[in-house]
């Protein structure tokens, strides 16, 4: 398939799963993951109408962020390490992955020395899988109390991955779950603005995340395609 055609599908695919949970389509936003591909590839995908473009590393994507500045809006979506907040804060537009206080304490010192603050996505290991990183959900209203005073980040959701599963219909809970927690923090009023927004599904279930509240949904090689064909 062509960059257009997988670009149509896609679109065809989040229509069907808004109008089967009753959304509108503009309530879903569409992150790009971009990480595996050449900046020439991710311009295509910015030009095509696919503006938000996901990232895990800096050094991998400089050269799409220097060529598409003011064309795109970036997101940073892979596990953050401390030390690389120097590299993240100031370009990247979103940060999907803050889990930790340690963490949200040093994008707050970057972005207040920057004089901004940055919208983030706290992460929450829903699944309690070994290889994902997040919060464990039995943690989360500690760590929302913990971070409200950070005013250079911007809390605006939560973000999880699902276990891949060979049928997208068994992330469900994983999905369901998530919007919960949101909720139910949202009733406890601990951050300093109600989060809106959910970050989650992938190319193998992001339409079951679609029925189940996702509002940015980050879609790899069912979108962008591989180097080779896209």
């Amino acid at each position: 398939m062509t960059l257009a055609e997988r670009m149509q599908d896609v679109e065809r695919r989040l229509e069907d799963a808004c109008a089967r949970s009753g959304r509108r389509r503009e309530e879903v936003n569409v992150v790009a993951v971009t990480k595996y591909v050449s900046a020439e590839l991710a311009q295509r995908v910015a030009a095509a109408g696919c503006r938000h473009l996901g990232e895990n590393r800096w050094p991998a994507a400089e050269a799409k962020w220097r060529l598409l500045q003011g064309q795109a809006v970036f997101h940073y979506i892979g596990s953050l390490q401390t030390n690389k907040v120097k590299d993240v804060v100031g370009r990247f537009d979103y940060i999907h992955s803050v889990d930790r206080l340690s963490l949200a304490t040093e994008i707050h010192k970057r972005a207040a020395s920057l004089g901004i603050a940055v919208p983030c996505f706290i992460q929450v290991n829903v699944s309690g899988e070994d290889s994902k990183h997040g919060l464990a959900p039995e943690g989360l209203a500690a760590f929302a109390e913990s971070i409200r005073g950070l005013a250079g980040i911007r809390p605006v959701g939560l973000m999880t991955m699902a276990p891949f599963e060979s049928e997208a219909e068994e992330t469900r809970p994983v999905f369901r779950e998530l919007r919960r927690l949101r909720d139910a923090l949202n009733e406890r009023a601990l951050l300093a603005e109600p989060l809106t927004e959910l970050s989650m599904g992938m190319s193998n279930d992001f339409e079951v995340a679609v029925e189940e509240g996702a509002t940015w949904v980050r879609l790899g090689t069912v979108l962008v395609g591989k180097e080779d064909n896209g």
